[in-house]
């Protein structure tokens, strides 16, 4: 499945970004999707999953009850809404899909092109 991002950018800490994530190929609605982020100088993190009904989500510790991940399987469309941001939320961000449900980088076998966010104090 192909993968393309859009939004991100500029913020201020406290304020909000939101990604969209379109995909192309192998049907969406049967794929787990995520959200992972990659700091300079850092490994790649898991950020957040969304299973393939919506049913179930994941988050790592650090963005729960600021960042939201939702999608709409009739646009093949995931979203991050990214609230309450903090200067250590600056990362390139990464879409990516996988089969089954799964947080661990090394089973998503798609990935968008990666975009910024840099979050300023």
């Amino acid at each position: 499945v192909q993968l393309v991002e859009s939004g991100g950018g500029l913020a201020q800490a406290g304020g909000s970004l939101r990604f969209s994530c379109v995909a192309s190929g192998r049907p969406f609605r049967t794929s787990t999707m995520a959200w992972f982020r990659q700091a300079p100088v850092k490994e790649r993190e898991f950020v957040a999953a969304i299973s393939w009904s919506g049913g179930s989500t994941y988050y790592v510790d650090s963005v729960k009850g600021r960042f939201t991940i939702s999608r709409d399987n009739a646009k093949a469309t995931v979203y991050l809404q990214m609230n309450s941001l903090k200067p250590e939320d600056t990362a390139v961000y990464y879409c990516a899909a996988a089969l089954g449900i799964t947080i661990r980088s090394a089973d998503f076998g798609s990935w968008g092109q990666g975009t910024q966010v840099t979050v300023s104090s």
